[in-house]
């Protein structure tokens, strides 16, 4: 096998480097140093000074390539260059979405959600007692009520909301609010209402600004459905239950559509709001390994009895959101692994000239002994060769970039991204994931080449000579 990689290796190296690929590689590597100081004066500001760093890094890799392949070789490993560093930056942006709104969800939601399909869930404390002793992973509990409400603030300031209404002494037990908080505190959500004081609520930042609600200022809730009995559907001939609610922190999650929309009250104002008693919506839990949620809700239905409880777990809830992010993350890998493909294509092109332009030396070591197998394992080497010197620096190049672009929180308008920031998550397996694929394709991609040379007669290359 020694014979077969040295053979292999002078097939791709092409002699001593030419000085204008030397120069070249010098000048391509002072102008990605030169950009990248760029980058970073300018805070990660300037997109042509990352466009310049990335360009700078291939043009530096393709005249190292030069120095030391030829032309044609180059150009077949450039190919695997560009398609493997772009699967890696686009693999790392889909990851750190999906990681993004993972913990977006998590933090102001809980990881399982019992409800009825009744609406008489007045046997909360019962339930929540069942689930705490579920299993030993479970760390809190607490009741709930979610609904939607109108909030009003002055001539013109009035918007549709979603008001959760929560035990102020678990909150922070179950969701991650306080790490949420630009303003204000949690805590003010269990301050005592006695006298005068006007109740209070936790707005998202977003909707703050939408309705000029900032804190310690008044906000008034009215509860549109609370004139209507909604055991039979049918009007009370009440009108709608509305108070007037003090502004006492915001919260920031960074996911639009919480706060756009979300604002928490204390579960007995929410429901005093709804007019039904002692009953709330259901009841939320958090579990440590969020991982086993489905298993623990799995485990919390089967003790509950199924019917008429319903029991969803964090991914459930928010199924068709996550549905979306993977589709996409796979319609993306799809389009850049036909990129890698037509690379690969493009090495198993200039094997095949390899081999057209080798057929004499082919003839000469056929008749020196050598093996069919022996040849074949020559263009093996070469083809894996290409692949994996276009593997390592694909890798380096994105890698670099993922690095590049997660040190500077890029902005991301959240009303079409839904996030404010542009996210990135290097995961090793992943990574390591691509540089394997990428091998076993370009391995695969040379049985073609190698078997043509290793069926070469011996007569066909020295016919001539």
């Amino acid at each position: 096998m020694s014979y077969e990689l040295g053979i292999g290796w002078r097939y791709l190296y092409k002699g001593g480097g030419s000085r204008r690929s030397a120069v070249g590689c010098a000048a391509s590597l002072l102008l990605t140093i030169a950009a990248a100081l760029i980058f970073v004066q300018t805070g990660g500001e300037s997109g042509f000074a990352l466009v310049a760093m990335a360009g700078g890094m291939v043009a530096t890799v393709s005249f190292a390539l030069l120095f030391v392949f030829s032309v044609f070789t180059t150009v077949a490993v450039l190919g695997v260059v560009l398609g493997v560093a772009a699967l890696t930056l686009v693999l790392a942006v889909t990851t750190g979405f999906q990681k993004e709104f993972q913990d977006k969800v998590l933090g102001v939601n809980a990881h399982v959600i019992v409800m009825k399909n009744t609406p008489d869930f007045s046997e909360y404390r019962e339930v929540m007692e069942i689930a705490r002793d579920i299993d030993p992973e479970v760390r809190s509990v607490q009741p709930f009520i979610f609904v939607e409400m109108q909030a009003t603030r002055g001539m013109g300031r009035e918007t549709g909301v979603a008001i959760k209404g929560v035990d102020p002494d678990l909150v922070t037990e179950v969701l991650d609010l306080d790490r949420h908080m630009v303003a204000g505190d949690v805590s003010e959500l269990g301050r005592s209402t006695d006298g005068d004081a006007a109740p209070p609520v936790i707005v998202g930042e977003v909707l703050a600004n939408e309705i000029d609600a900032q804190v310690g200022e008044e906000v008034t809730l009215v509860a549109p459905l609370s004139g209507i009995d909604t055991d039979t559907w049918e009007r009370t001939g009440d009108p709608p239950r509305s108070e007037v609610f003090e502004v006492v922190g915001k919260f920031y999650s960074g996911f639009d559509e919480y706060d756009r929309r979300l604002m928490y009250i204390p579960l007995a104002k929410a429901q005093e709001l709804q007019g039904r008693g002692d009953k709330v919506m259901g009841v939320e839990l958090t579990v440590a390994n969020v991982d086993r949620a489905r298993a623990i809700g799995d485990k919390l239905e089967q003790a509950l009895g199924g019917d008429p409880y319903v029991i969803q777990d964090w991914h459930e809830l928010n199924e068709n959101l996550f549905m979306a992010l993977s589709l996409q993350k796979v319609a993306l890998l799809i389009v850049l692994t036909l990129i890698v493909f037509v690379a690969i294509f493009n090495m198993v092109s200039a094997l095949t000239l390899m081999v057209i332009d080798k057929t004499r030396e082919i003839a000469i070591l056929k008749s020196m002994g050598a093996t069919s197998p022996s040849v074949a394992r020559i263009f093996q080497v070469v083809g894996v060769g290409i692949g994996g010197v276009g593997t390592v620096f694909g890798l380096t190049i994105g890698l670099v970039l993922c690095a590049a672009v997660a040190a500077f929180d890029y902005d991301l308008d959240p009303q079409v991204y839904l996030i404010d920031r542009l996210p990135v998550e290097v995961v090793t397996s992943e990574v390591v994931l691509v540089g394997i694929g990428t091998m076993v394709i370009s391995a695969v991609a040379t049985l073609f080449p190698s078997a043509k040379a290793s069926r070469l007669p011996p007569v066909e290359g020295l016919r001539y000579d």
